[in-house]
Formats: structure tokens, sequence, C-alpha cells
């Protein structure tokens, strides 16, 4: 965007964006997304909405497994281990979040800049890097305490897309990983998509309450990952673990349904700036790294129902 000028808030704007002028009267039909990202400070320290779901995500986990240690008997698990399983799936996730982010998304800035990669602060943060690096733990976990990957796997999966879901919901506070343009009747203006710090420029929010942004509103793709990925998800697997599956089915459940889940969603997010589409106007790298998650997840349930689970 190259700027925003105007006469006054009650008159006629121009947005300029690539060079050519766009004329909008009256007031926005699209709401303005502007949250301030730190949610609050104590000293130097920002705390970011971000690593506040993040915190909210644990204390799911911790309690929504202590409740299942109660009330599923069937997994052998008590709330101690849940508690511990909790400090190295934590350290897994943030770890291969990263380290994914970093390979998948963000190579090429490692390489010009080897720090890159411990600037966490600066966001960036891979699913499927998480995915991982909590896999990672898993396997760890079970060598620790005499159990099988699929036992480990097979209990945790159900505790993760609630978690999931936060974390998109700090996405969307956040103003970040903004859907592609829609002019549909729940499209939102993202500021944060307009200009870096969009969310604390006046000139913008004059600008938007005089209807001159109405033409860049997007998908509020942030929210449809969470239903998806996050309460649709979670009733899934829920559902499904009601009663004893066979050993790793309801892993393969998540995997198809998290794979299944974002993929979808791709068709409304804006890819990352430097990646673009992989192939065609349509491919995204979200895509490219979830069919496989699909078919491998579809792959163990077979595996599962042919009772070779252990």
């Amino acid at each position: 965007m190259a700027g925003i000028c105007c006469h006054s808030p009650s008159e006629k704007w121009n947005l300029y964006v690539r060079g050519r002028a766009q004329h909008v009267v009256n007031h926005s039909s699209y709401p303005l997304i502007a949250f301030d990202p730190v949610a609050f400070s104590v000293g130097p320290l920002d705390v970011h909405w971000y690593g506040i779901m993040y915190l909210l995500a644990f204390l799911f986990f911790w309690g929504y497994g202590n409740w299942l240690t109660r009330h599923r008997t069937w997994w052998g698990w008590n709330g101690n281990e849940v508690g511990d399983f909790l400090f190295y799936g934590m350290l897994g996730v943030i770890l291969g979040g990263r380290l994914g982010y970093v390979f998948f998304y963000g190579f090429q800035s490692f390489l010009d800049d080897p720090l890159f990669l411990l600037r966490i602060t600066e966001g960036g943060m891979s699913f499927h890097g998480g995915l991982l690096g909590g896999m990672a733990a898993m396997w760890w976990f079970g060598r620790r305490t005499g159990r099988t990957f699929w036992q480990v796997s097979d209990f945790v999966a159900p505790l993760v897309p609630v978690g999931l879901g936060l974390g998109r919901i700090g996405n969307f506070i956040g103003g970040e990983l903004w859907g592609r343009p829609s002019d549909g009747p729940w499209a939102m203006i993202f500021a944060n998509s307009l200009q870096p710090g969009g969310w604390q420029s006046a000139e913008l929010k004059a600008a938007w309450e005089a209807g001159a942004l109405d033409h860049l509103a997007r998908h509020p793709s942030q929210l449809y990952q969470a239903l998806g990925e996050g309460l649709a998800l979670f009733i899934l697997l829920a559902v499904y673990s009601r009663v004893p599956r066979p050993a790793a089915a309801v892993s393969g459940l998540f995997l198809v349904g998290y794979g299944s889940f974002r993929f979808v969603a791709e068709f409304f997010r804006e890819p990352d700036e430097h990646i673009g589409f992989i192939a065609g106007e349509w491919l995204t790298m979200g895509m490219v790294l979830s069919v496989p998650m699909v078919l491998a997840g579809i792959a163990i349930m077979v595996f599962a129902y042919r009772g070779r689970g252990t």
C-alpha cells in the first residue's frame, strides 16, 4: 500500500493501492481487526495474546487430561503422568514448532542470518514442526514409562485440538495469518495486512470508518481454522474415543481430521508472502504438508483395525 490520504473522516477518501485511487464514501461494511498484540506488560516484559493462548492450551491439556484419567480408565494413565508428559510435550512442541517454521517457511532467512532461529519473539511457529516435536516427546515419554508410542499418542491426541483452536484465536487477535480477499458478509479488514503495526494507525482507522478500505476485506481464516482444527476436531476425537479403540486408531483419526481441515482452510488462507503459491494460483505449502498427514492417518487406521497396532 503506497499510502492513504484524505480530506476529513466525513469527506471523500482516496486509497492509493499500486498507484490506483479507489473512491469510497459512507461507512465501512466490514469490521476492522486492530487489536494491540500485547495483552499487558510487566516491567520491560511484554506479554502477547499469542503467548496467553499457549498458556491456556497447556492448562486445558492438563485439566482435560486429568479428567480423562478418571473417566477413561482404560487408558491406564494417572494425573502425575499427565503433568510429566506436559513438560516434555511443551518442549517438543515449542522447539519443533520453531525449527519447523524455519525449515519449511523461513529457511532463506536462516541462511542469511542464523540467529533468526533464536528470534522466536518475532513470531514464526509451524504446526507441522510442532507435531514432529510432539511426536518425539511422545516417543521419549513412552520409553521412560514402558508404553508403546501408540499408547501415548492415542491418549494425547484428543487433548490437542482445543490448543490448536486457541492458537488460531491468538493469530486472529494478533492480526496475523489472515485470509484471502473476500466480499462475503463475514469478511473482515485486518489492519496489519495493510501496513506493519496498522492496529495503532489513527489514519488507517479513520479511513476504515469512511469505508475506504472495504475492497481490502479478507476471509477470517484464523477463525475458520479455530472452528475446524479446534472445535470440530475436538468433538470428533472426544466422541470417537469415548469407548476403547484399537491401538493407533485415535492417532490415525487425528491425522486424517487435522490434515483434512487444514487442507480445506488453505483455500481461504493467504499463503506466506515469502513463499506464495507452490503451483498455479491455489497450491500452498500448507496443502503440501497436509496431504501426507491424511494419507498417513488413513494408513495408520487401516493398520490399527487389522489388529496390528500394539
